[in-house]
């Protein structure tokens, strides 16, 4: 009983393993351990007994070198993108950023031409710039008048603008010849209109070249140099010319125009010249309302630019006393001037 009461001593080397009570129950097979007890199984037949797991040799293994280790300034591969399928929105991701660098190199190749043209007119002079509009073979006897390159010479800004007004002038140019079709198909049959086919013809001449002329010329140097004097001259033309529209539109008799007036009075002679006109008609009515919204649109702009009359007044005196036409006309008016006051006071004298 002495050996339960006291502490073991330090220098009793005791392993309690070897109790005979642990080493019976170790020895006995037939006991089923909590690794093959299940307590919530349904059912309820004995567990099997315990068998010892069969253990076999391993092979022994051919000794293999030690792993290299990699030195810290060694770059590890831990793949790359061509190994591995990239997921859709990484790939979405990636077109939508190849497709803006596409366009920031179309745009930086673009700025670069610009500047390029920009450099070789400025050295050059105006020689090396040769006029290209209007388009016209080599062959023709007459040469274009004026340079005009969008691209270049406006900002990217208001391009698509002065483009828009340059088809804008094309449709007015091809509604005059529209014009003059449906007075010749109306004068076909009724001959008392010819002052209405002399009249588109008049409007066709005239309106073309002047359009080009006094709207859309200063709209492109307007846009080209922002210069505000240009931008009052094209506000207040540009104004007139849809007027001249509407006035097209109604087609008032006698006055070359193929309104809505005419049109619908000439249905009712012959309904082939009458579909004609009424088209005109249309074209008419459209460009009016065209027209009116591209004024309000460059209006807007205009206001962006921090254009003024102030600035106008400038840009005008500054034109006209630049000009050698001009400077030599007022030389000569101030020497006649003082001339006829010499004159006159020699005479008052005598």
């Amino acid at each position: 009983m002495s050996q339960y009461t006291r502490f073991p001593d330090p220098a009793d080397d005791t392993n309690p393993f070897q109790d005979p009570a642990v080493a019976q129950h170790s020895s006995n097979t037939g006991y089923a351990t909590l690794d093959l007890y299940n307590p919530f199984d349904s059912n309820t037949t004995t567990p099997p007994p315990y068998e010892a797991a069969q253990t076999t040799p391993t092979p022994p293994q051919p000794a293999q070198p030690p792993a290299k280790k990699s030195s810290p300034t060694e770059p590890r591969n831990y793949g790359s993108y061509s190994t591995q399928a990239p997921p859709p929105v990484a790939a979405a991701a990636t077109a939508e950023l190849l497709r803006k660098q596409e366009e920031l190199e179309r745009r930086a190749a673009e700025l670069e031409r610009r500047e390029r043209a920009l450099d070789s007119a400025g050295l050059g002079g105006a020689a090396t710039r040769q006029n290209n509009w209007p388009p016209l073979p080599s062959f023709c006897p007459v040469q274009p008048c004026f340079y005009q390159d969008i691209a270049v010479e406006i900002s990217q800004n208001f391009q698509r603008t002065v483009t828009a007004m340059y088809y804008f002038w094309i449709v007015s140019a091809g509604a005059l010849q529209l014009n003059f079709l449906a007075c010749l198909a109306h004068f076909c049959i009724d001959t008392a209109v010819g002052v209405d086919l002399g009249m588109s013809i008049l409007w066709l001449l005239l309106f073309t070249p002047c359009s080009f002329l006094c709207w859309y010329r200063p709209l492109y140097k307007a846009f080209r140099s922002d210069s505000s004097f240009n931008f009052f001259l094209f506000f207040f033309i540009f104004f007139t010319q849809i007027v001249v529209y509407i006035l097209m539109a109604i087609g008032i008799p006698n006055w070359g125009f193929s309104g809505w007036i005419v049109a619908l009075s000439s249905v009712k002679k012959n309904v082939g010249a009458g579909v004609i006109m009424l088209l005109a008609a249309m074209v008419f009515t459209g460009q009016a309302v065209l027209g009116t919204v591209m004024l309000k649109r460059i209006h807007s702009l205009y206001r962006q630019t921090g254009a003024s009359f102030q600035k106008a007044q400038a840009e005008l005196a500054s034109g006209v006393l630049s000009n050698d036409a001009v400077r030599q006309a007022a030389a000569q008016a101030a020497a006649g001037a003082a001339q006829g006051a010499a004159q006159g006071a020699f005479t008052g004298g005598r």
